[in-house]
């Protein structure tokens, strides 16, 4: 995985110019997609293999999502604040890109792709502790960042 950098996140905010997160009221089915409160939920095999909703994406969605899938740990432990907790009951950032996995499957989430709060929270979170910050210095940060002007954060309980 490449390194992700700060120029990044300001090139990621101006391309992709995402205001808010989609909340379509549909469970069924999609062909090979489960289409679960909007949102499509797609299994691969694997972390390295990215799921064909990404096929069209710009790369930096593509870089985030990958990093998603290899920092589990840490993005459990951030909050989002674009109010998937609420409309989608995610429990934390980690949730907007991938909704299960296992030793044998991931499953994706498209949530990301369409929130720009999302993404952002999760490449600021993935910056910082590349930098060697703790994970409660960034959590404290992003809870400092979206205090106000945002939605309800996820119910991600504090860092321990």
């Amino acid at each position: 995985m490449r390194k992700i950098s700060m120029v990044f996140i300001g090139l990621l905010l101006m391309s992709i110019g995402l205001t808010g997160c989609g909340n379509e009221e549909s469970n069924h089915d999609k062909g090979d997609h489960q289409v679960v409160m909007g949102d499509i939920q797609e299994t691969t095999v694997s972390k390295e293999a990215l799921p064909s909703f990404l096929d069209e994406k710009h790369e930096d969605i593509k870089t985030i999502y990958q990093g998603a899938a290899q920092h589990q740990d840490l993005l459990e432990q951030m909050p989002c604040y674009c109010g998937c907790g609420e409309s989608v009951g995610h429990m934390n950032n980690y949730d907007c890109f991938i909704h299960d996995q296992d030793e044998q499957s991931i499953v994706w989430d498209d949530h990301g792709t369409k929130c720009n709060v999302c993404l952002e929270i999760a490449a600021k979170a993935m910056i910082e502790y590349s930098k060697g910050e703790s994970v409660e210095d960034i959590r404290s940060m992003i809870d400092e960042t979206y205090k106000e002007g945002y939605a309800k954060p996820t119910p991600t309980p504090p860092v321990s």
